[in-house]
């Protein structure tokens, strides 16, 4: 930390330098408190300006410093604010670029606040599960209003600063300045350094015609927003102290809810969530300063659903797109969709005309593999199955220009045969997307046993452009998160064949949290993909039990969504899933040639059944180093498969629900003769660490 003190023509100017965002760790936090006491004790000082170096003023609490030691150490956050609040010559904050958190309250103590045009304001501690616990819930009813500062700290959104000084009656900022806040603070700082008393926030009142009213309505809309997650109204209850008790006593009620928030399951989840998806960037062996290579253009093989959905994401992050098909018909059917996919963004006010154009300009079409050659990045998503890749493969490697990265979008094939298919193993990488491609926020970069490193950081700086959380994987079948959902429907199977049926099991497990159950994502994504997977399986691994319901399914040609039939009935135009007669029937005789007595099962066993199988089959991808930590499996089931993130992922709610009690449930499930024996031994990753009483987290 290189953070200075300096006196400039009797104004001290403090200036926090913690990179990346000033955060408020204990170095931090005593440089503050000890530069207001050095000013205050210093008569040629008269006031005092408060300011970060660099990106931000200041970022908030330092995540570094979570469950640990440091985190407490004294001066906390709320000691520095009590000693900046309570000097007895001015402070200015000189805000600029970003104010979160542990920042913004910091901010609100000082007694003038001036800050630069452009700037994000936010409280977003709710998102990992706790509040404002450093006064925030008490000072921006106070300076803001109680309308906004709720609707703020409930959501955790971030605020322009134009937004909150155009607000009436504010008194968050004094000044709004286009440049030199500094310069702009300064000059603040000279004209009101003689001015007494000092203005306090938590000397303000909160004005509102019918707060208790307001609350109310408040709290029915919160409580039927977030019903997972206890953060909003425990946020919501703090605030209401703000009208209700003098300042003191609404600050140790909110001490008091910050320190329960803390302690809670949805909370740890959460900040799994937060810690895990910063560490899914990191890969061990590749140091953060690896060379990465240039992206200025991209290739797409394929303008069919997933060649255009990831084309959409190049075009919104400002990349060239060329997108390169077999015949022109499918070309022009690609490109329609693309625009009709911008067209309703646009009707929806979601995106402006003048974007729109600029997207749809950067994107070009071809029928020749030549026209790629300049490309820097090429992504196939072309049917999945390997001759149809190998042939792709062989054409690109014959085209495109050294050093250009090839890329399959493959989901369950071996990257290191397609890979095999060119010259240039070294710029061979797997890109995983997740449908629908421009939406869902997964990628799955898979690692080849000869893909660059620099290919990989390349790859993990172009996630990152194009706002996609990437997680690495290892090559395997299906890598992380199909090769995990393969356990998962089997289970689905098998419970049907004991006696459950589909919307049961559905309902069991979106209860549980999940997005949606195994059955209506089958028909969604369409029964027949997983149909070719099991017939390429039967042959690959023979020795693999599955129920034959699914098979059974498909031979009636019920495909899902597209075809108006899957495991339920749909009606034409709609998505609405109706529970099918003649399903449960052909579930009902498959018992019968089982010569399977129906049982009733309770939705407790579905749950475990289902998450329990993900948590096994995880332990073995982390045993053989598929992944290379249990955060990276969480975030491929946060992100990618509708995984509850108030649970955390299934690695981290099974740690919570204790490995111990993880294997005595797997122990039970082996002793089902409907079930897989053979796949309900624990992993020995799983084994060992519930037998030593620790975690995966």
């Amino acid at each position: 930390m290189t953070a200075s003190y300096e006196v400039r023509d009797g104004i001290a100017v403090v200036t926090m330098d913690n990179p990346p965002v000033n955060s408020l760790g204990f170095g931090n936090r005593r440089f503050i408190a000890e530069s207001v006491r050095r000013a205050q004790d210093d008569a040629a000082v008269h006031a005092i300006v408060l300011t970060g170096r660099g990106r931000a003023f200041c970022g908030g609490a330092d995540i570094r410093e979570f469950n640990k030691p440091e985190a407490t150490m004294a001066p906390d956050i709320v000691d520095v604010i009590r000693v900046v609040e309570g000097c007895e010559k001015p402070v200015v904050a000189a805000i600029h670029s970003v104010v979160m958190g542990g920042g913004l309250e910091l901010a609100m103590s000082c007694h003038y606040r001036v800050v630069r045009r452009g700037t994000q304001v936010a409280l977003p501690e709710v998102r990992i599960g706790i509040l404002p616990g450093a006064t925030g819930t008490q000072r921006l009813p106070r300076l803001i209003g109680l309308e906004p500062a709720l609707n703020m700290i409930v959501s955790g959104d971030t605020v322009m600063s134009e937004v909150l000084a155009a607000m009436p009656g504010q008194k968050l900022f004094d000044r709004l300045v286009e440049d030199d806040v500094v310069l702009a603070a300064t000059e603040l700082a000279h004209d009101i350094a003689n001015l007494r008393p000092l203005p306090r926030s938590r000397e303000r009142k909160v004005e509102h015609p019918d707060a208790e009213a307001y609350l109310q309505f408040a709290r029915n809309m919160v409580a039927a927003k977030w019903p997972h997650y206890p953060a909003p109204l425990r946020c919501l209850d703090c605030i209401a102290q703000s009208v209700r008790l003098p300042f003191d006593a609404a600050v140790d009620y909110e001490r008091v809810a910050v320190t329960e928030l803390l302690w809670s399951p949805e909370s740890a989840a959460l900040r799994n969530a937060f810690f895990a998806e910063r560490a899914a960037s990191k890969i061990p062996d590749v140091p953060s300063d690896t060379p990465k290579r240039e992206i200025k253009s991209v290739a797409v093989i394929g303008a069919g659903t997933m060649g255009g959905g990831i084309s959409m994401n190049f075009l919104n992050a400002g990349i060239p797109v060329k997108i390169l098909e077999t015949k022109q018909e499918a070309l022009d059917r690609g490109i329609a969709t693309i625009k009709k996919n911008y067209e309703a963004q646009v009707k929806k006010g979601k995106l402006k005309e003048d974007k729109y154009a600029q997207r749809m300009a950067l994107q070009t079409t071809t029928l020749d593999y030549a026209d790629l050659k300049d490309a820097d990045l090429v992504i196939e998503a072309v049917f999945e199955e390997l001759g149809v890749k190998e042939t792709v493969f062989k054409q690109l490697d014959a085209v495109m220009k050294p050093g250009a990265i090839l890329a399959s979008n493959t989901s369950t094939l071996d990257v290191d045969k397609i890979a095999a298919f060119t010259k240039r193993p070294e710029d061979v990488v797997g890109m995983h997307f997740f449908s629908p491609a421009n939406v869902m926020k997964l990628l799955e970069v898979v690692r080849g046993a000869k893909t660059g490193k620099d290919v990989l950081a390349t790859v993990m700086a172009v996630a990152k452009k194009i706002k996609k959380t990437a997680v690495v994987s290892g090559v395997c079948d299906g890598f992380i998160g199909n090769r995990m959902i393969e356990q998962y429907s089997r289970q689905a199977g098998f419970l049907l064949d004991e006696g459950a049926t589909p919307q049961q099991v559905d309902k069991a497990i979106e209860k549980f949290g999940f997005a949606m159950g195994p059955f209506r994502m089958g028909d969604l994504a369409g029964n027949d993909i997983g149909w070719a997977i099991r017939k390429r399986r039967a042959v690959e691994r023979a020795d693999m039990k599955y129920s034959r319901t699914a098979d059974k399914l498909c031979e009636l040609g019920r495909f899902g969504q597209k075809t108006g039939a899957g495991w339920y009935d749909y009606q034409a135009g709609k998505r609405d899933a109706i529970p099918s007669e003649l399903v449960n029937k052909m579930i009902e005789d498959h018992r019968k040639e089982l010569g399977i007595t129906p049982r009733k099962i309770s939705d407790e066993e579905i749950v475990q059944r289902l998450v329990f199988s993900l948590v096994n089959e995880g332990a073995h991808i982390l045993e053989d180093g598929t992944a290379s930590k249990s955060g990276d499996i969480d975030m491929v089931y946060l992100t990618g498969y509708g995984f509850p993130i108030y649970r955390g992922g299934p690695m981290h709610y099974a740690s919570e629900v204790g490995l111990f009690n993880v294997v005595q449930a797997m122990d039970r499930f082996a002793k089902n003769p409907n079930d897989d024996a053979a796949f309900w031994k624990p992993a020995p990753l799983l084994a060992k660490l519930a037998a030593e009483g620790r975690s995966f987290v």
